[in-house]
């Protein structure tokens, strides 16, 4: 999700990333962070790490989990870790003054019960309270934490607890990380560096316990986690993002981003990934890949009205997927974090592959449909944390 951070962390509407989040144009005055091009070259479990050198990274998680008794819920645990330039920084020594800002996101969609619960927090990077290492995953603000072995990196542990909700999952992947885009880097505009690097673990098999007010549920199921990192942001003819995971029953998976300019077109950059059994990936441009929204759904508390229910159409696979929320109304309102609003949630996937019969579930975000912070917000934040 890639815009999505860069323009959570200063403010803007949503999305760079990627993963989700989307990517847009280096500002000059940022000309001390690095740049996502090519040449890069990944290293693991490091990459699991932070890269300070870039100015803006996130962690993503989303997932299906389920009770024995069937039971179903979707979930999303999400880190930013934004850099500020370093003449913007306080310079009078103080181990309070700010060079990093973390903000992380937790939801949790109850499809039974047909309830969305959501939370933010923002910090700092100091005196522990936040933080992230560098040489394996390991990213926290307060209690809430993603985190692996110093080892090989690969199984990861999540924790969050909030009011009325707590996660506390294991991650196993069954299949490899991919890398996305060319060589891992996912552009999202013709401008040099306006990219970010970008890998996913489409496929990790998940286990833990689920708290909804009193009652603690033990879960199992499939999660996604992306990691991307860079320094660009959203170019200003575009307004946000539309971000598809889906997860097929015959474990394949399926990763989509749609730049959205501010006439509601797309974007050339906007592109995809198609990870095949054995981890395999095929890379989609824009031109491979039909979207169209079915439907709308118009927010009570934002009177923001999002796309909802899609068909999603790969027509040189002959793979046309319906998707429909699980939950109507799965926005965040990130008041006390980034002040962003934005839909993510739990869908059904269902469809057809050459006359075949296929399904499986995914999450979506929509960024850019609910009123835009300006950068004031920004400056705003360096006051308040300095």
């Amino acid at each position: 999700m890639t815009s999505l951070a860069a323009r959570l962390v200063i403010g803007l509407a949503c999305v760079l990333a990627t993963g989700g989040s989307v990517a847009p144009a280096a500002d000059p005055a940022d000309a001390s962070f690095r740049l996502a091009q090519e040449g890069y070259r990944y290293e693991f479990p490091r990459d699991h790490g932070a890269h300070d050198a870039f100015r803006t990274e996130w962690w993503y998680y989303t997932g299906h989990l389920e009770t024995a008794e069937g039971r179903r819920f979707g979930f999303e645990l999400t880190f930013f870790r934004r850099a500020i330039a370093p003449d913007q920084v306080e310079t009078r020594p103080s181990r309070w003054s700010v060079d990093q800002l973390y903000l992380a996101h937790l939801a949790v969609t109850d499809v039974k019960g047909q309830r969305f619960h959501f939370h933010d927090r923002i910090s700092r990077a100091g005196l522990g309270k936040a933080g992230a290492d560098a040489t394996h995953l390991h990213v926290w603000l307060d209690q809430w934490r993603a985190e692996s072995s110093e080892g090989t990196g690969d199984q990861q542990k999540l924790e969050a607890k909030a009011d009325g909700v707590a996660l506390s999952l294991t991650l196993d992947p069954a299949k490899p990380l991919v890398l996305h885009g060319e060589r891992g880097i996912s552009k999202k505009g013709a401008a040099v560096g306006q990219a970010s690097h970008y890998y996913s673990f489409t496929n990790l098999a998940t286990s833990g316990t689920l708290t909804i007010g009193t009652e603690t549920y033990r879960v199992t199921g499939t999660s996604w986690m992306d990691h991307e990192f860079g320094s660009a942001d959203m170019g200003a003819e575009l307004a946000g993002w539309d971000w598809f995971s889906i997860q097929l029953a015959d474990n394949r998976e399926l990763m989509i981003y749609r730049l959205r300019h501010t006439d509601g077109s797309s974007d050339a950059a906007s592109s995809g990934t198609l990870v095949f059994p054995d981890g395999r990936t095929q890379h989609l441009s824009a031109t491979d890949i039909q979207l169209t929204a079915l439907d709308t759904w118009t927010s009570p508390t934002s009177n923001a009205t999002y796309p909802s229910r899609w068909q999603v159409s790969i027509p040189s696979l002959e793979l046309s997927l319906k998707l429909t929320p699980l939950l109507a109304d799965q926005e965040l309102r990130t008041t006390r974090s980034t002040q962003v609003t934005y839909w993510e949630g739990a869908v059904a996937v269902e469809g057809t592959e050459r006359g075949q019969a296929v399904q499986g579930h995914g999450y979506v975000e929509l960024t850019g449909y609910a009123e835009r912070i300006e950068k004031k917000l920004y400056r705003m934040l360096l006051r308040n944390f300095r």
